[in-house]
């Protein structure tokens, strides 16, 4: 799966980062509008509209401001191709079939950075070790992964507020605050 998971983010798009329509992560809007440039993309149609949603809604987040600051900074010398990723990959959207060939379902899916799926797989459990290791020999991860990944698992724990509030707030207040003492 790691091997197959290489492959298909090697399909980029000449658009940008986006798709060509919105779509949902778990209920929430997820919006797609084509961008060129990806920390314009993950800042303000990400992090920053997963924010506004949770304001919405009561959500406090008070670093969540500084933090879309310094998405530029988090990102900088990180120039990713627009990959075709799943844009939900966790152990629970993915399986196998009777004859043990790995498959990936209920996507959430567009043009972005490739590490986004590999950072929601380590989430909610991850898949095991042989995974990542054909995963690096098809495609090595960039340096600063480390950092990035907590970014980007961030907007899935505040997509998680957004569906059921309780203690994600205070999960992604920690990571802001990871991000931006980091």
């Amino acid at each position: 799966m790691g091997r197959n998971l290489a492959a298909m983010h090697r399909v980029h798009s000449e658009k940008g980062f986006g798709w060509h329509q919105n779509n949902t992560i778990g209920f929430i809007p997820q919006r797609n509008d084509w961008t060129a440039n990806w920390t314009k993309f993950f800042t303000q149609q990400r992090i920053g509209y997963q924010l506004e949603l949770a304001r919405k809604r009561g959500g406090r987040f008070p670093q969540g401001d500084r933090l879309l600051a310094a998405i530029p900074h988090i990102l900088a010398n990180h120039d990713p191709q627009p990959s075709l990723v799943h844009g939900d990959l966790w152990s629970g959207n993915a399986a196998a079939t009777h004859r043990e060939e790995p498959i990936i379902f209920d996507p959430a899916t567009y043009y972005g950075d490739r590490e986004v799926d590999l950072a929601m797989s380590e989430l909610f459990g991850s898949f095991p070790p042989n995974f990542y290791r054909a995963y690096e020999q098809a495609w090595p991860l960039d340096p600063g992964y480390d950092r990035r990944k907590i970014l980007y698992n961030l907007y899935h724990i505040l997509n998680h507020y957004n569906q059921f509030g309780g203690s994600y707030e205070a999960q992604g207040d920690r990571m802001i605050a990871t991000l931006l003492n980091a």
